[in-house]
C-alpha cells in the first residue's frame, strides 16, 4: 500500500491515454502540442472559472507557445443551450481543440461542444425523430484533452455526455465513439479543497457506476472486474477523502476508482440511473447525491437476482458474514457516515410526479441494464419508496 502520494503516478491506456499523478497539470501545454492544438478552448464551469487552477492551466498552454480561449457558462446540469453556446465560441475564436476541464457537468459539456463543433445543427438538432451518433454528417471532431476535479462521474474516460433538453424536462444521452478524449491529465491535487458534501456525494457516483456495472447482466468479464475492485477503492478510501480533505493518497485512489467506474460501466448501468435521470431533469437535483439516496432502494428491488453476487462481492470486500444483507448494511453505514439522506425528500422532492417519473426511467437508456427488466409502474412506485424512505421489499 503506497504511503506516499508521489508513489501514484503512471501513464497507462485504459480505454484512453492517462496521465496520472500530482502535479501534472503544469504538462497540459505540451500535451496540447502533443496532439495538435495550436489554440484549444478550455471548457469548464462559472466556479471553476474563478480558481487558480484555470489560470495554472492557461499559463502552462502560454509557456508552450499555443493560444488558450475560455467558455465558462455551463449549468450544474448542462443544457443543451449550454453546449451551443460553446460551440459559437469555438468557431467564432478559430479554436482547433477542447480542454474539457471540470466535473462531470464540465467536462460533458466540453465533449458535446466538441462532437458538434464542426456541425452545423444545435446538438438537440441531431436527437431529433430518432437519429442518433451515426446519423450525424461526417466531419472531424477536433482533439479533446479531459482534467477532471471530481471522483465521481468518470466522464473523462467516457464516449457520452449527458445534457438537459430544458424544452422537454428530460436528460438526453449524446454518444459518439470519437468523443473519446485523446488524453487524461488526471491530477489528484485538483481535488482537494472540494466541499466535504460535494465530495461524499461524486464518490457514491462513483460507487454506483462500479455497482450497477458489476450487477448488470450483460457479458463482459473485464467490466466486471475492473467494478468490484473500484467498489473495493471506495469502500477503504471515500471515508477518508471526506473528512480528510487534504489526504492525497485517498484523493488518488478516488480519483482512479472513479474513472474505473466509468470504465466499467460499458457493461451496463441500471435502475439507479434509470431515476436519476430523469430527477436530475425535473428537479435540477445533484447527479450524484440522486444515486446515493436511491442505491438501498434499488438494491432491495434487484435482491432476488443479485443476491448470490453480493456473496462474492461482500467478501471480496472483506465483509463479515457476506451476503446480500452484509452489503446492505455497509451501503446504509457509508451512507450514514457520510451525512447522505436517507430519502428523497430531503431534497424537496414528493411523489406527485410518481407517474412521469416511473414513464420517464422505463425509457431511460441505463433502465437496459438494471437486473431485472422494470414497468414504468415498477419504477413509480421504487420512486415513491426513495421518496417516503420505505425500505420494505
Amino acid at each position: 500500500m503506497a504511503t506516499d502520494a508521489s508513489a501514484l503516478i503512471g501513464n497507462w491506456n485504459y480505454p484512453t491515454a492517462m496521465r496520472f499523478g500530482i502535479g501534472r497539470l503544469r504538462e497540459l501545454g505540451e500535451t496540447c502540442k502533443e496532439v495538435g492544438m495550436k489554440n484549444p478552448l478550455l471548457v469548464t464551469d462559472p466556479g471553476l472559472a474563478a480558481l487558480p487552477m484555470i489560470q495554472e492551466a492557461m499559463d502552462s498552454c502560454k509557456e508552450a507557445g499555443i493560444g488558450c480561449g475560455l467558455y465558462s457558462n455551463i449549468k450544474a446540469n448542462p443544457v443543451g443551450e449550454n453546449v451551443d453556446e460553446g460551440v459559437a465560441i469555438y468557431k467564432a475564436g478559430g479554436h482547433d481543440g477542447v480542454i474539457a476541464f471540470g466535473g462531470g457537468s464540465g467536462i460533458d459539456a466540453a465533449k458535446a461542444v466538441a462532437v458538434m463543433a464542426n456541425q452545423t445543427e444545435t446538438v438537440f438538432g441531431y436527437l431529433e425523430g430518432g437519429r442518433d451518433w451515426e446519423d450525424i454528417p461526417a466531419g472531424d471532431v477536433p482533439p479533446i484533452i479531459a482534467i477532471p476535479t471530481t471522483s465521481g462521474t468518470g466522464s473523462e474516460v467516457g464516449r457520452a455526455s449527458i445534457i438537459t433538453d430544458e424544452a422537454n424536462h428530460v436528460k438526453r444521452i449524446v454518444f459518439n465513439p470519437k468523443m473519446m478524449p485523446a488524453v487524461v491529465i488526471a491530477d489528484p491535487a485538483l481535488t482537494v479543497g472540494l466541499p466535504k458534501m460535494i465530495t461524499a456525494a461524486t464518490g457514491i457516483d462513483a460507487l454506483s457506476h462500479n455497482l450497477e456495472a458489476f450487477c448488470s447482466p450483460h457479458f463482459h468479464p473485464m467490466a466486471e472486474g475492473i467494478a468490484i475492485e473500484g467498489i473495493r477503492l471506495v469502500k477503504e478510501y471515500l471515508p477518508t477523502a471526506t473528512f480528510e480533505g487534504d489526504n492525497l493518497i485517498a484523493r488518488s485512489q478516488m480519483m482512479i476508482a472513479s474513472s474505473m467506474g466509468a470504465t466499467a460501466f460499458q457493461r451496463g448501468l441500471g435502475g439507479m440511473h434509470a431515476l436519476a435521470h430523469p430527477l436530475g431533469a425535473l428537479y435540477d437535483a445533484h447527479h450524484g447525491m440522486l444515486n446515493a439516496i436511491l442505491m438501498p432502494y434499488v438494491l432491495i428491488r434487484n435482491r432476488d437476482v443479485i443476491k448470490d453476487r453480493m456473496v462474492r462481492l461482500s467478501a471480496y470486500l472483506g465483509l463479515a458474514n457476506p451476503s446480500f444483507d452484509s452489503f446492505l448494511a455497509w451501503v446504509l453505514a457509508i451512507r450514514k457516515e457520510l451525512e447522505i439522506p436517507n430519502d428523497l425528500s430531503a431534497l424537496n422532492i414528493d411523489t406527485a410526479k410518481a407517474e412521469l417519473v416511473g414513464r420517464m426511467a422505463v425509457e431511460d437508456p441505463s433502465a437496459g441494464g438494471n437486473p431485472i427488466s422494470l414497468t414504468s409502474e415498477e419504477y413509480a412506485r421504487l420512486f415513491e419508496k426513495a421518496v417516503t424512505g420505505d425500505l420494505n421489499a
